[in-house]
């Protein structure tokens, strides 16, 4: 990495861990909790079950040949996730709580659409008290990087990019990627994982099979979402709602003939005079 890369990451490191430190992180109440009978398992330290009310449950797949795959998303009142996740009003306490932390704090990697990646960002946890439940699991500081783009449109100076000790991996068509030869030959840290088809299953199935990616928490956006979906290769929803109404009109988190789901959990807390709410929520096929 180049020393001004690499003070770059630093920096932003420093930036987001402090941010995470000094956030004020609310308590949730629980509404209901009915994961008891579910295929879950809970994790936690005494931090996180103080603020998030309980251990936070992860999908367990009944087949070790399975992928545990999340989605995450934040959405207004009215229901849309477009936009900048922190703009639709879930606060400090979604995003490092929830979003940034308990939904990644056991994920080999957090995978995001093409479009979803902004040049200084780079996918991980950061409050501390996280930080050491993800050491206590015996994974790498931080999950490695997955970013979808059929059309192989990715925008390689991005941080995500550019740090070598974090394994990013680009899922992508053979052709575009010819034209990144070069590029990926210079970043040996990114690996090239073959979209065949539109189907995303064998590219999951080969992150797992071949670089031991068993756990992963997608974080959109919306259309990589629907994908995942119709292709039956997640299993569940973190969805927080926020009071306010808001974001890209039209914006689902899923677009395409809606499976069944059942919320399993349902947490609420208050932001100043906002009542927010987080669910848990098993998608079925």
């Amino acid at each position: 990495m180049r020393q001004d890369r690499r003070s770059e990451f630093e920096h932003f490191s420093e930036r987001r861990t402090r941010e995470a430190e000094g956030a004020h992180i609310a308590r949730l109440s629980t509404v209901f909790d009915r994961s008891e009978h579910e295929p879950v398992r809970g994790v936690g330290n005494a931090w996180s079950r103080l603020h998030y009310g309980g251990d936070f449950s992860l999908f367990q797949p009944p087949k070790e040949t399975a992928t545990a795959l999340s989605l995450v998303f934040v959405q207004s009142n009215d229901g849309n996730t477009g936009g900048d996740p922190s703009a639709l009003g879930g606060g400090a306490t979604d995003q490092h709580l929830i979003y940034e932390g308990l939904s990644r704090v056991a994920a080999d990697a957090v995978l995001a659409g093409g479009r979803s990646v902004q040049s200084n960002v780079l996918f991980s946890v950061w409050h501390p008290e996280l930080v050491a439940l993800r050491e206590s699991f015996g994974l790498p500081r931080h999950p490695a990087q997955v970013v979808i783009s059929k059309e192989g449109r990715f925008n390689f100076d991005a941080l995500l990019f550019n740090v070598p000790e974090v394994r990013v991996f680009v899922i992508a068509a053979a052709e575009p990627m010819t034209g990144h030869a070069s590029l990926l030959r210079a970043r040996p840290w990114i690996r090239h994982v073959p979209l065949e088809t539109d189907d995303l299953r064998l590219a999951i199935d080969r992150l797992r099979e071949q670089h031991g990616i068993r756990r992963v928490s997608a974080i959109g956006g919306r259309f990589t979402a629907t994908h995942l979906v119709d292709a039956d290769l997640c299993q569940d929803l973190y969805l927080t709602t926020t009071p306010q109404e808001g974001g890209q009109p039209n914006t689902p988190w899923y677009s395409g003939a809606s499976p069944p789901t059942r919320v399993i959990t349902k947490k609420e807390w208050s932001d100043g005079d906002s009542r927010i709410i987080f669910e848990h929520v098993l998608i079925r096929r």
